[in-house]
């Protein structure tokens, strides 16, 4: 594309943040029971450029990020395909399982890019990286109990 590593990188840490700010706000959406359409279209759009971007980085190894990548591309083509055919279950858990994906990113890129951070976790093992994931999942298991309580009750209310 011509670009420099450091505006690729930028470019693609923008659209990370991007996509992991438009699914917090559609899967609060969802657990209100309502589809934000113009939101959801960012989300799906942003969140796929982020996995895409991913594998552009220049490397000669597989790396735990392109494995992340992949699967997120995979749940974002099952969210894809349940936001246009109405499956309401699988759109909600996918936006926010992709979601999750990407802010399970953005935590690993703190602790090796925020010196504070990095001095506390050094090799990503020590317990300080663990319970900043592990706040993490948690959050993202109570989002998506609740967007999915929430589409179940915009159904019912029908």
């Amino acid at each position: 594309m011509g670009l420099t590593l450091q505006t690729f990188t930028f470019f693609h840490v923008v659209v990370s943040l991007a996509g992991i700010i438009s699914g917090l706000v559609v899967a609060g959406g969802l657990a209100a029971g309502r589809r934000l359409g113009a939101w959801a279209g960012v989300f799906l759009i942003t969140t796929l450029a982020t996995s895409v971007t991913g594998f552009g980085f220049p490397t000669d190894t597989l790396l735990p990020s392109h494995i992340v990548g992949g699967i997120s591309i995979l749940v974002l083509a099952a969210t894809i395909a349940a936001h246009v055919k109405g499956w309401r279950v699988v759109y909600a858990s996918g936006v926010v399982a992709a979601t999750y994906l990407n802010s399970f990113v953005l935590v690993v890129q703190l602790f090796r890019r925020v010196p504070d951070l990095s001095a506390l976790a050094p090799t990503q093992s020590e317990p300080a990286f663990a319970l900043a994931q592990l706040v993490v999942l948690a959050a993202f298991v109570w989002l998506g109990v609740a967007a999915n309580a929430g589409m179940r009750s915009a159904v019912a209310s029908r």
